[in-house]
C-alpha cells in the first residue's frame, strides 16, 4: 500500500516538492474547510499544504488494511483571532495515542509557521481515526499523512 497524503480543507490535490501526491480532503465529520491559498508560511518549503485548513471538525476516519502506520498531523496558526500562546487549545486522539491541551502557535513557534506531529499507530479493527475535542477556539488541521510499515 502507498502513503495517503490528505490537504486539509481543499478538493484539489497537489504534489509537493519532494513530489509527494496529496489528494483533497476526506474523512473529515463536522466543521468546515477554510482557504488562504497565496499565504506564505515560515518552517516549511510547502506554503501550499498549510494555506488550506480543516476546522472545527468532531473527527477524521479512513478506511485501511490493519498494520502499523507512522502519522504525520500537519498544523500552522493562521486564524488572525490568534494573537498569541492559548489562543488555540484542543485535544487530539490518534488511535490510543491523546494529546492533551495541543496549542498550534507554542508547538510551531509562531503565527504562520508550519509544524508536524508525528504519530506511530496499530490499525487493529480497519480504520484509523483521529477525534477532535475543542479546549479554546476550535480544532483545526492543515494536512494529514499516512504512511504504511513495510
Amino acid at each position: 500500500m502507498a502513503a495517503i497524503r490528505i490537504k486539509a480543507g481543499s478538493a484539489a490535490g497537489f504534489t509537493d516538492s519532494k513530489g509527494n501526491v496529496w489528494v483533497g480532503e476526506e474523512g473529515f465529520t463536522g466543521g468546515s474547510p477554510y482557504d488562504r491559498t497565496g499565504t506564505t508560511f515560515g518552517n516549511t518549503q510547502d506554503s501550499v499544504i498549510y494555506a488550506t485548513e480543516h476546522y472545527s471538525m468532531e473527527k477524521f476516519t479512513k478506511t485501511l488494511p490493519n498494520g502499523k502506520y507512522t502519522v504525520k498531523l500537519h498544523f500552522s496558526e493562521a486564524f488572525e483571532g490568534v494573537t498569541g500562546p492559548g489562543g488555540r487549545v484542543f485535544t487530539f486522539k490518534v488511535g490510543n495515542k491523546e494529546f492533551k491541551d495541543f496549542d498550534v502557535w507554542v508547538k510551531s513557534g509562531g503565527f504562520q509557521r508550519a509544524y508536524i506531529e508525528t504519530v506511530e499507530v496499530e490499525v487493529t479493527d480497519g480504520k484509523l481515526e483521529i477525534t477532535f475535542t475543542p479546549q479554546v477556539e476550535n480544532p483545526q488541521i492543515n494536512g494529514i499523512e499516512i504512511i504504511p510499515h513495510a
